[in-house]
């Protein structure tokens, strides 16, 4: 499977960071990845930047009984916060100006999916509230809405920052970080699995 293509690829036409080598680390990360991949749980990706976290995101998807459904990835941390918003949970007709029409937010449109939060430490924490709920509850509210919407969604995060030291810090909301961090993926940079590099390099 896709997973498989993963671990053999050496080029990435989009120019992509990936993970691919002999060494026994990114076996070991590409093993986890076909083991979580089945579990409809919440993962969350940790590593520097660069090391491809968002390769390993897609794989889960992809070697997932949802992967015929949307796989949706969303920046957390380069969007503002009131478009972030409006992006992940939607609005509907009339609640704020230039609201001419009701809006599916990418949890919506992730249904039956995954969808990837990127950057997920740079979520600001009256976000964080309302992707709680979307993880506990399986459901979202619109901007302006009252009613809840159904979203069956499975969320895989990904951050580059130590999420623990932003929870005692206040920056990040621990039952937040624990729903999200049931299956933690670390991703080792190039510099400590140097067995790589001669595949990466050809």
């Amino acid at each position: 499977r896709k997973v498989m293509a993963l671990s053999a690829q050496v080029a990435d036409e989009r120019e992509r960071p990936f993970v691919t080598g002999p060494s026994r680390s990114v076996r070991e990360v590409l093993d986890l990845v076909r083991r979580v991949a089945g579990l409809d749980a919440t993962v969350l990706i940790l590593g520097e930047s660069g090391t491809g976290k968002d390769l390993v995101a897609s794989a889960i998807h992809d070697n997932s009984a949802r992967t015929a459904k949307p796989f949706v990835a969303i920046n957390c941390g380069g969007i503002p916060e009131n478009l972030l918003e409006r992006e992940l949970f939607g609005y509907m007709k009339g609640s704020f100006t230039g609201a001419c029409a009701d809006h599916a937010g990418l949890c919506e449109v992730a249904r039956g999916g995954t969808i990837f939060l990127d950057e997920i430490a740079e979520l600001p924490v009256i976000l964080q509230v309302k992707l709680l709920r979307v993880v506990q509850e399986k459901a979202v509210r619109r901007i302006g809405g009252s009613d809840d919407i159904k979203v069956d969604v499975r969320i895989v995060s990904a951050t580059n920052q130590d999420l623990q030291k932003k929870v005692k810090q206040g920056e990040f909301r621990e039952d937040l970080y624990f729903r999200l961090n049931v299956i933690p993926i670390h991703i080792p940079p190039l510099r400590k699995r140097r067995e790589d590099i001669p595949l990466l390099a050809q």
